[in-house]
């Protein structure tokens, strides 16, 4: 199998158990058999058709940054879309964006460029592919409002491209992930406006993240999706769990919404500290929380 990806992507993009930690903003995790990185679409579908051909599994990463991987690792192929699949266009209003660029870096180009609209993106750890999937939201903006197309390669192998109404955007949730499909590239439509006034919002979003949030600790932000008619962090507040810890895993006492990483956390202690938050939260509130993060190499399915 090493052999086949190293003929399809090069072996210079390719790894043979190749620590997860090093690629997952939790900054944990085992070591994954395979880990492969094409630079575009017919790249990334011969690897696909390798792994199902050899009946291997396979996952596709961007940032790692809404991912815990296990102690033990992923027995598959992890195709990353971070690093080669990265290339930004802007041309008037509309920003064209392969799947692997972090959300981050196309706001200040935005910014540069003076185009409004994607303030709300500045501080997501996150790709544009992962944005996509989930519909990425903070700050009262969402991926839906400057989505104008996406193209992705769907589950039969063919490439499909999408209207934002044919997106089917919801909350942390679209037609990608319903699908199973794996986003290419998005064109993003903003609108014109003034590069210092698009610098300041983004400052001022800057400021109020670091004020409320941990960013001081390795984590994948939000660990829990918005309840309907209630937030998280309170419920788990309410529950008497901020400051809760497990191992080195621990409720932010800056913000309950967050399970942290305080330097030496293991993911089995991740994981166990997000389960008792569950349980608790069910218990003190008849409420039971889903998680943002996805989970890999555990063995069984968790939501």
């Amino acid at each position: 199998m090493l052999e086949i990806l190293q003929k399809l992507v090069g072996t210079e993009h390719v790894w043979a158990d190749e620590p997860m930690k090093g690629h997952t903003t939790f900054r944990v995790g085992g070591p994954a058999r395979y880990l492969a990185e094409p630079k575009d679409a017919g790249e990334l579908a011969g690897v696909i058709e390798a792994c199902r051909g050899a009946g291997m599994p396979y996952t596709i990463v961007g940032n790692g940054s809404n991912l815990l991987v296990s102690d033990a690792g992923y027995d598959g192929v992890v195709i990353h879309l971070f690093r080669n699949m990265s290339r930004l266009e802007v041309r008037g209003n509309r920003m064209t964006l392969e799947a692997g660029v972090l959300l981050a870096r196309a706001a200040n180009a935005a910014c540069r460029e003076g185009l409004a609209g994607l303030e709300f993106a500045s501080g997501i750890p996150g790709t544009v592919g992962g944005a996509l999937v989930m519909n990425a939201g903070a700050y009262g903006g969402e991926m839906k409002d400057v989505v104008r197309r996406v193209k992705a390669l769907a589950a039969d192998g063919m490439l499909r491209e999408y209207t934002n109404e044919e997106m089917d955007f919801g909350y942390r949730r679209s037609r990608i992930s319903r699908e199973k499909s794996i986003v290419l590239e998005a064109e993003l439509e903003l609108r014109p406006g003034r590069t210092e006034e698009i610098r300041a919002r983004m400052d001022e979003l800057k400021e109020q993240r670091t004020k409320k949030q941990p960013l001081e600790y390795a984590s994948a932000g939000s660990t829990f999706q918005r309840p309907q008619g209630y937030f998280a962090g309170k419920l788990i507040e309410d529950a008497g769990l901020r400051g809760f810890r497990v191992g080195d895993a621990q409720v932010s006492e800056k913000h309950c919404g967050f399970v942290i990483n305080r330097g030496d956390a293991t993911a089995s202690e991740i994981a166990e500290l997000i389960r008792q938050v569950q349980d608790r939260v069910y218990e003190t509130s008849g409420v039971r929380l889903q998680t943002e993060v996805k989970f890999l190499g555990f063995g069984e399915e968790r939501v």
